[in-house]
């Protein structure tokens, strides 16, 4: 069992919005039930503060300052900041398998290599460029996607092979050698 301690600290209600909207979207009626109730548990903490009534109106001009989805926006390689390979469908959700390859860690290059497996990737979504899926709130980015097809999934295991770092190898592995239909994904902050 572990105890964190009770920490008090202030938001302003867009600070508090912005936690809530990785949560709900831009659903209002989600968000001033939660409001409301004063109580919201995000990235394993509970956050809580007196409920209150929050006005329709206001809520709009508050979330008018968040972005929205929007497809029109290009894929930006060079903004890019992090990719996800993951199952595109499982008969059970939840052992969705996903590994997330942060471009720090992929974008260093292994002993005597020329190339990064950040490079590869790259290259990928240059060839295949990614379709816009949406604009996701919790991590302030457009998330682009497309399917990994098998001619691609076997270059990404070489790619794997030569040049992911270490702590990257094993579960890019196991992912690229599970059945079934693969998905990249990439997050590009806006």
């Amino acid at each position: 069992m572990s105890v964190r301690p009770v920490v008090r600290q202030l938001f302003r209600i867009e600070q508090l919005v912005d936690m809530l909207l990785a949560l709900t979207g831009k659903e209002i009626s989600r968000l001033q039930q939660i409001l409301r109730s004063g109580t919201v548990v995000y990235h394993y903490y509970r956050y809580w503060w007196e409920g209150f009534e929050a006005v329709t109106e206001d809520l709009q001009v508050l979330l008018a300052k968040f972005p929205d989805a929007d497809p029109s926006q290009a894929f930006r390689a060079e903004q890019c900041t992090a990719a996800a390979i993951e199952q595109a469908e499982t008969q059970a959700p939840a052992k969705k398998m996903e590994v997330e390859i942060p471009r720090e860690a992929a974008s260093r290059k292994r002993l005597l290599r020329a190339r990064s497996l950040w490079e590869c990737l790259m290259q990928l979504a240059h060839e295949n460029i990614p379709a816009y899926k949406t604009y996701s709130y919790g991590r302030h980015a457009d998330i682009y996607v497309w399917e990994i097809l098998p001619d691609v999934r076997g270059r990404l295991e070489k790619a794997v092979e030569r040049f992911a770092p270490r702590e990257l190898r094993a579960p890019l592995r196991r992912i690229l050698q599970s059945s079934g239909a693969l998905r990249l994904r990439f997050f590009v902050p806006r």
